[in-house]
This record gives structure tokens, C-alpha cells and sequence, in this order.
């Protein structure tokens, strides 16, 4: 089977603070979306290189080295159904909405060879999925996180698929976010601006409105960044709990950009739980380590894309969420 076209070369440069980390350690945490033991494969076949170098997978860092790694393209994968669970929110013949748990990725890539919502859907639905993402994204219009949780929509019939995408490219809907952040952000009123943001009323009740443009960072092609060129990008935020140490919070987005929510929120200095990539610690204080973003795609509106009937899809919070609150003492 042919190889297909690698993906673009990668360049991180060693933040004094991960000092002491294997090379194979350090890149699983900034490349999230691929194996520790694929990344060792590379480094096995000279595609990683530390200050020009071709470099072994247990060099341990020392701080300040640039690195680069060109990645080798997985081959070419067929979706096959798995009979995975699925939790499923809405059906009728059009489209389906499910809650993705956190862990779960969306669809078949690069690390991801299995047990995906894709593999799931095929399952479930047999056939009957739409066909315009192609073999490896039956149904797929949109995509969260592999661990970030909550409402996803899948369209069964290749008419809805265009019309739910164009709705999303049009932003003709409204999508609400629930997020568990670091350090204590107090409620907002009119004459509470920022640096960062500006206050907003919608429903009766004031937002932080971050409108930061996104880009990739320059520096870590994984991250996207805050970025003077970056694309439009807005999102609203506000308290519903908080503490000395963190906040339970609400986020409403009126763009889609990638990772926009984690990008927004460690740029106003409360990044989600969970989310090392955004410079949240690894073991936040009174959880210890924790395994998946505390970002749960809460609730999503929009019009039918075939009877033009407005269209309400909830996600109720995981359980972990429950956990922490109460650990938290933000129940």
C-alpha cells in the first residue's frame, strides 16, 4: 500500500522548565494526537533531530535545544465498524447527535487507527451516513477534542451534511461550553474591561468577550496562539462558581477556530484543567493528575438543516466533572 505525502515538518524549541524529560516524553506532551511509541519510531528512523542532530528517544532534554521532527505519514486506513458504545442524544432520519466522551478522537488519522467515534457510527448506523467527508469521515461535520467531551452532530443523508456545514461556516448557531479553569474569575458587570477582554450583556446577563485573533504558533506548530495576523476569533465567558484556585465557568463561541476555547482561556490566564498544552500543570492542586480536559461541549442550537425547525442538542456534564466540583468545593 503506498505511503501517502508526509505531513509538514514540526519545531519545538525546550522550555527551561521541562528540563530532564526524555526526548520521547517531552514531544508526546506537545504532540498530543500521536503515540509515545510512534514518536519513538521516528526518532528510531532519524526523523527527529535536536540542534541539527539526528537524536535517540531516550536523550533526556536539558532546556533551550530547538527540535525538529518530521513525521511519517501513517498509510492509508479504511474505517471499519467497531461495536463500540455510543450515547446517543437525537436521531431522526436526517442527522444524529451524540455526547462523545473525553479519550474518544472523531475520526481515523494519524494515531488513530481504531476505536474512534467513526469506527462507532458504522456500527451503529451500518450504512447510513453521509458520504461527503469521504471513506475515513462518514457523517463527520464537525469535531471536538479527543478529550473533550460532549454534543457532536453526525449527518446520515449527504443533504444535511452540506447544510449543517454551511451552517457552521455561516456561524448559524449558537454553541455553550462548560470548562473547569484555573484561578478565580469573578463575576463581570459594565464597567469591568480588560486588557483582554470587554463586557458584554446577552440574555440578561454580562460575558468577558475575547476577540483575539488565532493563528499556529510560530514556535510549536501543535499550538494555535493568540496572533497580530491571526483569523477572527470570539468567544464569551463567564463565572458560574469560583474559589482561590479555580473556576467554574460557562463559554459561549461565535467562531470556530481551532482550540479556540483553550487558547482564549490561557490567554486571560485561566487555562482549563487538564490542558499541559496550554500551560495548565500536570498535577493541579487538590486533584492530582488528571487525564482529560475539564471541556465539556455542553449545548448546541440550530435550524434543521431539512425541516428549518430550531433545534435544541444537550450534553449533560460527565461525572468527573460532578467528582471535581465536589473536590473542588464548587458544587
Amino acid at each position: 500500500m503506498p505511503e501517502a505525502d508526509a505531513p509538514e515538518s514540526l519545531l519545538f524549541e525546550v522550555a527551561e522548565s521541562d528540563a530532564g524529560k526524555r526526548l520521547d516524553v517531552f514531544l508526546a506532551q506537545q504532540i498530543p494526537n500521536e503515540s509515545r511509541s510512534r514518536i519513538q519510531s521516528w526518532a528510531a528512523a532519524g526523523r527527529v533531530r535536536v540542534n541539527g542532530k539526528e537524536a535517540r528517544a531516550s536523550l533526556r532534554i536539558k532546556g533551550g535545544e530547538r527540535i525538529e521532527v518530521d513525521p511519517l505519514a501513517a498509510p492509508p486506513l479504511r474505517a471499519e465498524a467497531e461495536d463500540i458504545p455510543l450515547d446517543l442524544i437525537y436521531e431522526d432520519e436526517h442527522l444524529a447527535a451524540v455526547n462523545k466522551p473525553s479519550g474518544m478522537t472523531v475520526h481515523l488519522g494519524a494515531g488513530a487507527h481504531s476505536g474512534t467515534l467513526v469506527n462507532a457510527l458504522l456500527h451503529h448506523f451500518e450504512q447510513n451516513l453521509s458520504g461527503v467527508g469521504g471513506e475515513l469521515r462518514p457523517g463527520i461535520v464537525h469535531r471536538l477534542d479527543r478529550l473533550t467531551s460532549g454534543v457532536l452532530v453526525v449527518a446520515k443523508t449527504d443533504q444535511a451534511h452540506r447544510r449543517l456545514s454551511q451552517a457552521f461556516a455561516d456561524r448559524n448557531m449558537r454553541k455553550s461550553y462548560r470548562a473547569i479553569v484555573h484561578g478565580r474569575l469573578p463575576p463581570c458587570g459594565p464597567s469591568d474591561a480588560g486588557d483582554k477582554w470587554r463586557p458584554v450583556k446577552a440574555d440578561g446577563l454580562w460575558w468577558r468577550r475575547v476577540t483575539a485573533k488565532i493563528g499556529r504558533d510560530s514556535r510549536n506548530r501543535v499550538r494555535m496562539a493568540v496572533a497580530v495576523r491571526g483569523r477572527e476569533s470570539v468567544s464569551d465567558v463567564r463565572p458560574l462558581k469560583s474559589n482561590n484556585l479555580y473556576s467554574d465557568v460557562e463559554v459561549r463561541i461565535h467562531t470556530g477556530r481551532t482550540h479556540q476555547i483553550r487558547v482564549h482561556l490561557s490567554w486571560i490566564g485561566h487555562p482549563v484543567v487538564g490542558d499541559r498544552l496550554y500551560s495548565a500543570p500536570a498535577e493541579p492542586e487538590g486533584l492530582g493528575r488528571v487525564d482529560r480536559f475539564f471541556l465539556h461541549a455542553a449545548e448546541l442550537t440550530m435550524t434543521h438543516p431539512v425541516s428549518g425547525e430550531e433545534l435544541t442538542l444537550r450534553a449533560p456534564l460527565p461525572l468527573e466533572f460532578e467528582d471535581t466540583f465536589t473536590k473542588l468545593s464548587l458544587g
